[in-house]
């Protein structure tokens, strides 16, 4: 996100707007009214501490779970999911840390998973696929976003696990176009290749759509977000522009040293 972008936060509205979320399994409150903005164009890090409530919410948000109350708006509009395909289709994209890639099938049709192309006429009614055109939208995808792939007929199982996420990460963004949600993207990667997936997220925010970042690894959260938005047993600790803020006090957040420092329980 420019200077400038940051700048007009105040006059434009957020793509994603979410009041009062709630959730509660039993006794256990796993998140009490979480209010929550988000910018096209932005790169914004969501951390805590485990049970936080950070897994809970990103599922709200990409209609794994419906929350018990408060309210969610896309571009303004209220919006109700009653499961991940009604996120999908309000242009909201999840990658998980469990990639949801398949190996044996090759990057083209890990791409169109579940949404394979096809003819019009009589050839669509047969499910004959448009190969081609899918195997040419993969691969303008891949390029534009210059992920580091021989081929998109190359089968994921001979990727490394970086070329995995990456694919994953471009699928997103090629089907949201609007928000893409990353949780935990590099976890299992080593260092080149977290570092590649990290030039990866700045790519897709300079196309203008908005990342949620979920990440325990504090150096990457610096490194790729606008915002960091922190949640603490459940509820909003504090938001921080990253530019303006260090390591140290977005920890004080996560473990509530801010509050003792002032005084107060946390």
């Amino acid at each position: 996100m420019t200077d400038a972008v940051a700048a007009a936060d105040t006059a434009r509205e957020p793509i994603l707007r979410a009041r009062g979320i709630a959730k509660v399994y039993g006794a256990v409150r796993a998140l009490g009214g979480i209010d929550f903005e988000l910018y096209a164009g932005e790169v914004l890090g969501i951390v805590g501490d485990n049970g936080a409530g950070k897994s809970t919410f990103i599922k709200i948000l990409s209609g794994a779970i419906a929350p018990d109350a408060g309210t969610i708006e896309v571009d303004g509009a209220p919006v109700h999911f009653r499961g991940p395909l009604d996120a999908r289709r309000a242009g909201i994209e999840t990658v998980f840390q469990e990639l949801a890639v398949i190996p044996l099938m090759d990057v083209e049709e890990n791409f169109f998973l579940g949404r394979e192309l096809c003819p019009p006429g009589l050839l669509g009614h047969l499910k004959l696929l448009s190969k081609a055109k899918m195997r040419a939208q993969a691969r303008d995808e891949i390029a534009s976003l210059r992920v580091g792939i021989p081929s998109v007929r190359q089968r994921v199982g001979t990727l490394s696990g970086g070329q995995r996420q990456s694919v994953a990460v471009a699928r997103a963004v090629a089907w949201s176009r609007k928000i893409v949600i990353m949780d935990e993207p590099t976890a299992a990667l080593g260092v080149k290749e977290s570092r590649g997936v990290q030039e990866l997220i700045k790519r897709v925010r300079d196309r203008g759509i908005a990342v949620i970042l979920i990440s325990h690894n504090m150096p990457q959260v610096f490194d790729v977000t606008d915002r960091i938005f922190v949640l603490r047993h459940g509820v909003h600790a504090g938001t921080v522009k990253t530019v303006e803020t260090d390591m140290e006090q977005v920890i004080k957040l996560i473990t509530g040293a801010t509050l003792h420092e002032h005084g107060r329980a946390s």
